[in-house]
């Protein structure tokens, strides 16, 4: 519908990685035009301070993020911390595509907000994974056409991806879930703490948010429901890596009883067959967050450990890109009328 048009689009938080990775993403779409950037301590710098790899954009002043600086345009991208989106987006007008890259109109219950973020809950909006199952089928359906998205977060989008077929085909106990992350450190954000610091991370892996505590565990018990879970129950732990960039999920269920082994890798290939950003590697080749790199793609390989009776799937991602900047395009892609791969590598960068 918009295919011979440029559309304006703002960015809020530009200076972090997420508000630089939307940026340089979206600037690659051959029907959109970068307008307003925003932030709030870095406003009144030039661009080019913050993130000198957008050499084209480097010039640019940021401003004040307000509703003001981020009206009058046709998309409205948000990178800013949890609980800092829902008061912007309710001040711009409802006719512009607003895409929330934060937490605050991702979960459907007010409940879990509250437990897992605290304060008031903004409101749901239609989730930002168009792969993922839902009991009308797949979620990009709900997509077009809409004027608020909610981009999921990157622990989400792999262990959601990991997992969601087997649990649509009944092959997997949804019941014993198991995920246990490599992360890199872009997911912390650029915020200054002893932790983040160099000398803290190089030769170095920790743990966080062990036991539960982790903010993405309620999305992920809601999106593996979506895809026909009943009881839910999971454990999750991600680890800081020193790498810059990636997600390495590896998540492990228990066989449902009386299911064949040979069946399991089926349901994987049945589910992503048709999906353009979304790989099954062929059998014995294993996915490597080195692969993912500036892409937005999924790479995953399925097993059967005989032995425990658990399935195990490996999923890597680029947590910037398919994790989230490229999450966000390919959701406004569908929300637009543009093919949904428009502007999206497939390709990473090697080595």
């Amino acid at each position: 519908m918009f295919m011979h048009m440029a559309m304006s689009v703002a960015v809020s938080g530009a200076s972090g990685y997420v508000g630089g990775e939307v940026l340089r993403v979206f600037s690659a779409h051959p029907h959109l035009r970068i307008g307003a950037l925003t932030g709030h301590a870095s406003a009144g710098q030039r661009l080019g301070i913050h993130q000198p790899h957008l050499v084209g954009l480097a010039d640019r002043t940021i401003v004040d993020t307000t509703a003001e600086n981020l009206a009058g345009h046709d998309v409205v991208v948000l990178a800013l911390p949890h609980g800092a989106s829902g008061e912007i987006a309710a001040q711009l007008p409802s006719d512009t595509l607003v895409i929330d890259c934060g937490a605050d109109h991702r979960l459907a219950s007010a409940e879990d907000w509250g437990e897992y973020y605290g304060g008031v809950h903004a409101g749901t909006w239609p989730y930002g994974l168009p792969e993922l199952i839902t009991p009308a089928g797949l979620q990009r359906d709900a997509l077009r056409g809409a004027t608020r998205i909610a981009v999921p977060g990157c622990n989400v989008t792999a262990v959601t991806l990991a997992l969601q077929p087997g649990i649509a085909a009944g092959v997997i106990d949804a019941t014993d879930v198991v995920a246990v992350l490599a992360n890199g450190y872009s997911g912390a954000g650029k915020k200054l703490a002893p932790h983040l610091l160099a000398s803290e991370a190089f030769g170095s892996a920790v743990a966080y948010a062990v036991g539960g505590g982790h903010r993405h565990v309620p999305e992920i018990v809601q999106n593996l429901v979506s895809a026909g879970a009943g009881d839910v129950r999971l454990s999750f732990t991600p680890t800081l890596v020193p790498m810059s960039r990636g997600i390495l999920a590896t998540v492990t269920a228990p066989l449902a009883p009386g299911v064949n082994v040979e069946a399991v890798r089926g349901a994987w290939q049945r589910a992503y067959e048709h999906e353009p950003f979304v790989h099954l590697l062929p059998q014995g080749q294993w996915p490597t967050t080195a692969a993912t790199v500036g892409a937005n793609t999924a790479l995953m390989q399925v097993a059967v450990d005989g032995k425990a009776g658990r399935v195990v799937v490996v999923c890597a991602i680029d947590n910037l890109v398919k994790g989230t900047a490229g999450a966000a395009l390919q959701s406004m892609n569908l929300a637009l009328g543009f093919p949904e791969t428009t502007g999206l590598a497939t390709m990473g960068v090697a080595p």
